[in-house]
């Protein structure tokens, strides 16, 4: 037994889930459209990116194999794709059954109308927190209703609520006229208020001014999730005498349980930075989970095909360093939560199947298949760390 690694990359999906139809996402494919959009010069950008796109590490993993887009013809880790059992297409769903704890009640989500939230939670918000009123009140992108209603917010003191797609309440502020710590607090109360909704997360989005004078939002962000159901991978290596070690929003989906340590930087590569610290630290026995927002909060919500991909490419160039941090006995796996497809409509996810990308000193080249749910993931890592099985999926190991 060493150590395991579980990586990540945030909506990355590699082509409709098989119940893609009920989702209305029939035809997503995260990673197959950038590949065609870069292909024919789509995912160009004067002084980020050109051409088609290059991810050679990823590949020799096994990425275009299980995408079903041909084997390397150097293969350098076992590899395979998996689709998933929870309902819904979101974080906390996708990240729970990683861990081994699919989702297998209906969450709560907010209608399309205008406005989206109830007027007893808007009244129930704006007393408990002492609050002038509210802004938004409606399914949004969260750049764009920032940029629309960001100078009121500062100027009346209001805060913007918005939601999505997802299971979520949003809540946007200016970190210093609204204050940072106050919008942790109204999502503190927020979170107890939409218990009874199922309403997944609750996430604070702090924004502050641009030299430009517009808004951008923060690297301070924080989710605030309902915990998961039963005891997740996490739980049950802390159970073990282990250690956890969260990289960037992982400690906020599992509502810090089972995280022994929460380690977050501002964009992928300060998290692969952050990540590579906690390899030199974790001992025998202990797991390191990371997750690289980037991907979906930047360029896959934001539909942005040319960032989308030269974060892909940024990404598959600092593997290599991972490699080299590997010690005899360890496994790092490279997966995702759902997809994102940045050349599909509208700017919520996609239901995709995801990757599983597993390597390692001792770990042999070859094809897992495809599994059936994401909770196969956790459950190998648990085997590779010695644990007794859980209630949900299957080792591939």
């Amino acid at each position: 037994m060493g150590r395991a690694l579980l990586l990540v990359m945030d909506s990355f999906g590699i082509g409709q889930a098989p119940d893609a139809g009920a989702y209305g996402d029939l035809g997503a494919d995260t990673y197959g459209h950038i590949a065609q959009a870069a292909a024919h010069g789509a995912a160009d950008r004067p002084g980020l990116r050109q051409g088609p796109l290059r991810l050679p590490n990823l590949c020799a993993l096994g990425l275009d194999a299980a995408a079903g887009r041909g084997a390397p013809a150097s293969l350098r880790g076992r590899y395979g794709s998996a689709s998933e059992v929870s309902r819904g297409k979101d974080t906390p769903s996708g990240h729970w059954e990683i861990a081994g704890v699919p989702v297998s009640f209906d969450w709560g989500y907010f209608p399309r109308s205008v406005p989206a939230l109830p007027a007893g939670l808007t009244a129930a918000l704006v007393q408990e927190a002492g609050l002038p009123g509210i802004l938004g009140n409606r399914h949004a992108s969260g750049t764009e209703i920032v940029a629309e209603l960001g100078a009121d917010s500062v100027a009346s003191g209001k805060p913007i609520v918005y939601t999505s797609a997802d299971s979520v309440l949003q809540i946007a502020a200016h970190e210093a006229h609204f204050g940072l710590e106050r919008l942790y607090g109204l999502c503190t109360i927020a979170r107890r208020q939409v218990d009874a909704l199922r309403i997944g997360r609750v996430i604070a989005r702090p924004f502050t001014d641009t030299p430009s004078g517009g808004f951008i939002r923060t690297a301070n962000r924080r989710d605030y999730s309902v915990p998961p159901p039963e005891p997740t991978l996490a739980d049950r290596v802390v159970a073990a005498g282990g250690k956890v070690i969260g990289i960037g929003k992982i400690g906020d989906i599992f509502a810090h349980r089972g995280i022994s340590e929460t380690r977050k930087g501002a964009g992928n590569m300060a998290l692969f930075d952050a990540m590579l610290g906690a390899m030199d630290d974790a001992r025998d026995g202990d797991l390191i989970f990371a997750n690289f927002v980037d991907f979906d909060s930047l360029f896959g919500h934001r539909r942005d095909v040319a960032g989308y991909a030269a974060a892909l490419e940024a990404f598959d160039a600092r593997l290599p360093e991972l490699v080299a941090r590997l010690r005899p006995g360890d496994l790092a796996v490279i997966t995702a939560d759902h997809g994102c497809d940045p050349t599909f409509a509208g700017t919520d996810h996609t239901r995709e199947n995801v990757p599983i990308l597993m390597f390692g000193p001792g770990i042999q080249p070859g094809a897992i298949g495809h599994r059936d749910s994401f909770a196969d993931i956790g459950e190998s890592v648990a085997a590779h760390l010695g644990l007794a099985p859980g209630r949900h999926g299957h080792s591939f190991l």
